[in-house]
């Protein structure tokens, strides 16, 4: 059974007024109550896309829409929410069923971003879109170091290869598919692989790049399947 929530408070720097909807945050389907966090996750997924995209708009005024929501997908991902739900320690919380448990459910990525967007979904209905506003972006501080395009670029890649070694035990495969236009201005598509099925594939001026865009594209594919 988890351990109570006053630690998980703590790190979060919210109390709960309503314990239930805490509670229901942290209850997997599988535990079988008359509730869960899906439509909590629900809730928590648009509300951080509006957040992080806010905090992006005015924190970045240079950059376009392409800039923009290439660094809100480098954020608003399984991958970053699961970076955030291990910072508070979510493993230690949540309602499993003992075969989830035995399963590795604590571990698992997708089990764990779900439960963030639950909390932050939960927060914005007690409290408001201000209050869990803060607390987001407090969560981004102190994660990430810097919030840039080419540090975040770098973490798709990172967070794919978190995702697949969680979900199906492996790494991503990156297959060079076809390079075109002369030495000076090549171009490499790459397609990356996933328990020998094809997920994505991307064209860039540089293999590194096109695998970048490739990983991102497969995160959200994941996102969709999870």
């Amino acid at each position: 059974m988890p351990k109570g929530i006053t630690n998980l408070e703590a790190t979060l720097g919210y109390e709960f007024k309503n314990k239930k909807l805490i509670t229901e945050a942290l209850t997997h389907k599988s535990y079988k109550q008359p509730y869960d966090n899906e439509r909590l996750e629900f809730l928590g997924d648009a509300v951080l896309d509006l957040v992080v995209g806010e905090f992006l708009y005015k924190n970045f005024p240079k950059s376009d829409e392409g800039e923009l929501s290439k660094l809100r997908a480098s954020l608003v991902n399984e991958g970053g929410f699961n970076k955030l739900a291990n910072y508070l320690g979510l493993g230690h919380y949540i309602y499993l069923s003992n075969a989830e448990e035995k399963n590795g459910g604590r571990e698992k990525s997708s089990l764990l971003s779900n439960a963030f967007e639950a909390i932050i979904g939960a927060i914005y209905l007690e409290s408001g879109l201000e209050i869990v506003s803060k607390i987001i972006l407090n969560l981004l501080e102190k994660n990430y170091e810097k919030i840039s395009l080419d540090d975040l670029f770098k973490d798709f890649k990172t967070a794919l290869q978190e995702i697949t070694q969680s979900r199906f035990g492996l790494i991503p495969e990156y297959k060079v598919l076809a390079s075109r236009g002369p030495d000076h201005k090549k171009e490499f598509e790459i397609a990356v692989i996933i328990d020998d099925k094809e997920y994505a594939r991307a064209i860039g001026k540089s293999k590194k790049i096109a695998q970048q865009e490739a990983s991102k594209i497969a995160l959200e594919i994941l996102k969709d399947e999870k």
